[in-house]
């Protein structure tokens, strides 16, 4: 276990796996930190649960609860909970009582004034410290007998006073071991409120230094701080939290209560795209803690100078990734020698141009997603050895066909993720595969500019096979733009309307097998209809595993997909159905003599076949995980099967 020059904690909302929590706070004790912290939120799952698991798997480290809420805890109940886990850690635990956030209560009908909340708190405060004593409380009616605690007294627990109002404040400075401030305080609301509960202090007799100060400091850590923001900003929770924010809380800091109402209207309606749009930089930062980990740790320094002894780091998005990187921002805070400054933010100036480079080539990679691009190269590459099979290949046509193939797969690729994150359907949490903009690592205006230059260099590909091969080419051009383009693109958006499965199946299977068939040949084949089949429905499978792995953020924001609107079960079946059904067609094509025999190489992917299934039925029985990166592991099966046949349509026209 390392020693830190300051105390810094971990703050966790109760959610996710128990066993990766564990991990985290094994982590958070080696790497020196003072604590972890248990954050209460209501709807979620239960933040004592999590503590008890933390207090019996990891020694040494602190385990803060709360704040609880007596409101729907009774004091009686608190006081036990504590006990039981005083056992398993003693002398570790930490409370915070709190009078939860109005909004959550008044989802809950449960009455709420803030006089009131501050009264149940000291109560709560005097009820539970008289129990862990072992003292008997006098009945709350008379004739009964009197409450007496059946478990021994307690190790000493620090009680913290969670809260923003001065009642709260007040309070804290009359009885309270300690002061947590919420996540999404500011600096300037920080102050104000500790001076109250100073001022408190001193008028009650009491030393206001003993009063440890403690607060959530809700953080995202990413390359650069451009990148934590643009992404920060668009995660439901932090939009959430922009929503909720008081009218004074927002004058403390500096800003306008329209801009509060404005970001919790699109809040209510779910249009998380236009929520991120409305909160600008200068709001996020007042609040939330971006940027990169020595950001992090400086602005984890302004809070101390501010009075926070104690900072908590909590992740924004609650992932190991995220934690990792936030551990990384307490060391560097920690670290710092008493009374010398964290270091300085490294910031997105101090990149160089090459790594700015890199990073743009990243970026652009990930949205372009070249993994998938197997959906468009396969087919056109199909028809060209289908047009070597009839002896009549030409390198020319084909590259130009191939070119404006991929090209307007990477138009519809850059302008799906753009009108997906539109819509609000991609989220940070989704699994996808691109989060470019999210992230913030492209802006929108760049995307739309990377799929005008795709569609135009298809176009420009299209120019010259039309030249060729005359008029079809336009109608198969423009079939091919509309289809990419519209895919998620208003008016049509036919991805949400239970069309995306069918116009993709003839888009990618027999429309481009037969047309680049046609741009190459100058002829149109029947059988290459045949051929197109089983190449069609492993890119439907694509298509349809990502729909079936999307129901529920699809569904949010309304969407109809066929996956939606038949269920998961269907779902599943189905894609199980366009994965097995491509190896039927493909024998069922050498069957008929559409395809020489050597087109049963394809065949040899079906190790891969194999793993989609497993996969697949892990999905069916509710294991999401299982079928996070389907739409990759679906493009990899689709590129071994159709390169194979190439490959054994290439080897029959060599024979021949």
């Amino acid at each position: 276990m390392g020693e830190l020059a300051r105390r810094v904690g971990l703050g966790l909302a109760a959610r996710g796996d128990v066993d990766d929590v564990i991990s985290w706070a094994e982590r958070a004790r080696d790497a020196g930190l003072d604590a972890v912290w248990f954050h209460d939120s209501y709807f979620e799952r239960d933040a004592v649960t999590y503590a008890s698991a933390v207090a019996a798997r990891v020694s040494e480290i602190k385990i803060g609860l709360g704040a609880l809420n007596p409101f729907t805890r009774h004091p009686v109940l608190i006081a036990m909970t504590v006990s039981a886990l005083d056992e398993m850690a003693p002398g570790r635990i930490v409370l915070a009582l709190g009078s939860a956030l109005p909004l959550r209560l008044a989802q809950m009908n449960i009455p709420y004034s803030p006089d009131e909340g501050a009264h149940r708190v000291s109560e709560a405060i005097d009820t539970v410290r008289q129990l862990w004593k072992g003292e008997r409380l006098p009945p709350v009616k008379q004739g009964l007998p009197p409450l007496q605690p059946m478990f021994p007294p307690v190790h000493r627990v620090p009680i913290f006073v969670a809260g923003y109002r001065t009642p709260m404040m007040q309070l804290a400075g009359e009885k309270a071991d300690g002061y947590i401030a919420r996540p999404a305080e500011s600096i300037p609301g920080f102050k104000t409120l500790v001076g109250r509960m100073r001022r408190a202090a001193r008028a009650a007799g009491r030393d206001p230094d003993a009063i440890e100060t403690t607060g959530y400091l809700l953080s995202y850590v990413d390359d650069t701080r451009s990148e934590a923001l643009n992404r920060a900003k668009r995660e439901p929770f932090v939009i959430y939290m922009m929503s909720i924010l008081s009218d004074i809380t927002l004058q403390r800091a500096g800003f306008d209560k329209e801009l509060r109402d404005r970001v919790a209207a699109a809040w209510r309606a779910e249009d998380y795209h236009t929520a991120a749009q409305l909160i600008p930089d200068e709001l996020l930062d007042a609040f939330i803690l971006c940027g990169t980990a020595e950001d992090v740790a400086a602005r984890a320094d302004e809070y101390r100078a501010a009075g926070m002894q104690v900072p908590l780091l909590q992740p924004v998005v609650q992932d190991d990734t995220q934690v990792e990187r936030l551990l990384r921002a307490a060391l560097i805070y920690g670290e710092a020698k008493a009374g010398q400054k964290s270091p300085a933010a490294l910031g997105d100036e101090r990149i160089g141009a090459g790594e700015r480079i890199l990073r743009r080539a990243g970026a652009w990679t990930e949205i372009v997603r070249p993994f998938a691009l197997t959906a468009s190269s396969v087919p056109v590459a199909v028809g060209g050895a289908l047009a070597a099979l009839s002896g009549a290949f030409s390198w020319p046509l084909f590259l130009a066909s191939l070119i404006g193939g991929v090209s307007l797969q990477v138009g519809t690729n850059v302008a799906n993720e753009i009108f997906d994150v539109r819509k609000g359907a991609d989220q940070i949490t989704s699994p996808r595969a691109s989060h470019a903009i999210l992230k913030g690592r492209i802006s929108e205006r760049e995307a739309f500019v990377l799929t005008a230059t795709a569609f135009a260099l298809a176009t420009l590909m299209g120019l010259y096979l039309i030249a060729q091969r005359g008029w079809p080419i336009i109608l198969l051009g423009l079939l091919g733009l509309a289809g990419g383009y519209f895919y998620t693109a208003p008016p049509f958006e036919y991805k949400f309307k239970a069309l995306g499965i069918p116009l993709v199946f003839l888009l990618m299977g027999p429309l481009m097998v037969a047309g680049s068939y046609y741009a190459i040949t100058g002829m149109f084949d029947p059988a290459t209809v045949i051929v197109s089949v089983p190449v069609g429905l492993l890119v439907t499978a694509i298509l349809h595993g990502n729909e079936w792995r999307d129901i529920s953020e699809d569904a949010r924001v309304g969407g109809r997909t066929l996956a939606i609107i038949f269920g998961r079960r269907a779902a599943y079946l189905g894609y199980v159905g366009l994965i097995v059904g491509a190896y039927l067609a493909l024998a069922f094509a050498v069957l008929v003599g559409a395809l020489p025999t050597t087109a049963l190489l394809a065949m040899l992917s079906l190790p891969l076949l194999v793993r989609a299934i497993r996969a697949s039925e892990l999905g069916a029985q509710g294991q999401q995980r299982a079928i996070a990166m389907i739409d990759l592991e679906t493009a990899q099966l689709h590129a071994a099967f159709g390169f194979l046949l190439v490959a054994g349509l290439v080897v029959a026209a060599l024979a021949r």
